[in-house]
């Protein structure tokens, strides 16, 4: 079933640039209905993971432009280290640092202006190349390298930021 082998992934991606975990979860379902809807649209089979991000994509476009947006609560991370799921870590304390870092991240990314946010998701969440980020979002290759510059550096600024703060 096309849900279980390809939600995941869309939904991880979804969340990264909208924000927020129903929105997200909306967003890969109103995915699946569209792709539904309009298979018939889809010339060749082996670029259906493709075609799948690209509808999940333009959902969360059409969200951002049309909703209200909220900052996300933190995700569940003490649920994860709870648990009791350690991924090979000699100590829940490593797991726990892990889970900060990557929260901490995930707040980064989601600071970020949806121009950026979307170039750093597709690039490094995707491993999508600047070649196929130009012809996803219809911009220019040096736009999008722009765009990860930019996004990159405020990350970076961010981090530092955080740091400073924290005292980490």
């Amino acid at each position: 079933m096309l849900m279980d082998q390809y939600g995941d992934e869309l939904l991880r991606t979804a969340y990264l640039l909208v924000k927020d975990y129903q929105a997200a979860e909306e967003a890969v379902q109103d995915t699946f209905i569209q792709a539904y809807r309009s298979i018939e649209q889809l010339k060749d089979p082996a670029r259906l993971k493709g075609w799948l991000l690209r509808i999940a994509v333009n959902r969360c476009r059409m969200r951002m432009r049309t909703w209200s947006w909220r900052q996300m609560l933190p995700s569940a991370w003490i649920e994860q280290l709870a648990e009791g799921e350690h991924d090979g870590y000699a100590a829940p304390e490593e797991r726990m640092m892990e889970l900060w870092h990557k929260e901490r991240l995930s707040r980064a990314i989601h600071s970020l202006d949806y121009k950026y946010r979307e170039a750093i998701v597709l690039y490094y969440y995707q491993e999508m190349n600047v070649a196929e980020i130009a012809a996803y979002t219809g911009c220019k290759e040096n736009t999008v390298k722009a765009r990860l510059a930019r996004g990159r550096m405020r990350l970076r600024l961010i981090w530092e930021r955080e740091e400073d703060e924290d005292g980490t």
